[in-house]
């Protein structure tokens, strides 16, 4: 039986096709401003490029903000749901995951048997979310895969005191005109976003063992600053970006 999960994101569409549960193919695509387009067009490349028809696909789920868009799948869950179940299923030791993508933060705590017990999430400004970093790179005029790794090169404690992503990049300026140097700056950075995140993460109550996943988690710079903040060593699974979509195809009717 093979069953694909279809994640629309704000930036990027994941899509995973499972084998009796087994990960067979995986691909994903930015978004863009035709997602209903885009998303045909992928889920027709994965199963091409992997010699599968669509007759032999039993069940299509779909998650994410656009996960209305995928007019085509049987059923759709939400992010949360989708998330815990893919994390759980991997780490079933998981009791918080923490889910940062392009626009958006969530917490969420679950039980032993890897159902929601409470969630949280942070969608009403950029500054806990993956398109914040976005913004800071330009500012800081660095690539974003080079973020993470100069952050890590830092040591000092710089404060973000500015709570909006327009402001911030106001005040990430006046850094670089104090000539701040760039990797206190991506540091304070990744501090700020850990701490938003964090703050979200306890409203919920969260307890270890703690997972990671979204975009976000390919920062290492935010892994370490969440680690301090929460005073806990993350899991982060291969391919975080790819779980929610794992997550919903294990989902099936």
């Amino acid at each position: 039986m093979i069953s694909a999960g279809i994640d629309v994101g704000a930036k990027n569409i994941k899509i995973i096709l499972l084998r009796n549960n087994e990960v067979i193919a995986r691909e994903k695509i930015l978004s863009g401003f035709e997602a209903k387009e885009n998303v045909v067009s992928l889920y027709k490349k994965i199963l091409e490029e992997n010699g599968i028809s669509q007759n032999e696909v039993s069940s299509i789920t779909s998650t994410g903000s656009g996960r209305k868009e995928v007019d085509f799948a049987n059923m759709s869950v939400t992010d949360v749901t989708a998330a815990t179940k893919g994390v759980t299923t991997i780490y079933p030791s998981v009791r918080t995951v923490i889910d940062v993508g392009a626009e958006e933060g969530r917490g969420i705590r679950c039980d032993n048997n890897g159902k929601v017990i409470d969630f949280s999430i942070n969608e009403k400004c950029a500054a806990g979310s993956g398109a914040f970093i976005e913004a800071m790179s330009r500012a800081l005029e660095i690539p974003i895969e080079d973020f993470g790794p100069m952050s890590l090169q830092s040591e000092k404690e710089i404060p973000m005191n500015a709570q909006c992503a327009v402001f911030a990049e106001s005040e990430v300026v006046s850094l670089l005109h104090a000539k701040t140097d760039k990797k206190d700056i991506a540091k304070a950075i990744c501090d700020a976003i850990a701490a938003r995140i964090s703050s979200m993460v306890r409203k919920v109550g969260f307890e270890k063992d703690i997972a990671v996943i979204g975009g976000v988690a390919h920062n290492v710079g935010f892994l370490r600053s969440i680690n301090s903040n929460l005073e806990a060593e993350v899991i982060v699974p291969d391919y975080p970006e790819y779980i929610a979509a794992y997550g919903a195809a294990l989902i099936t009717e």
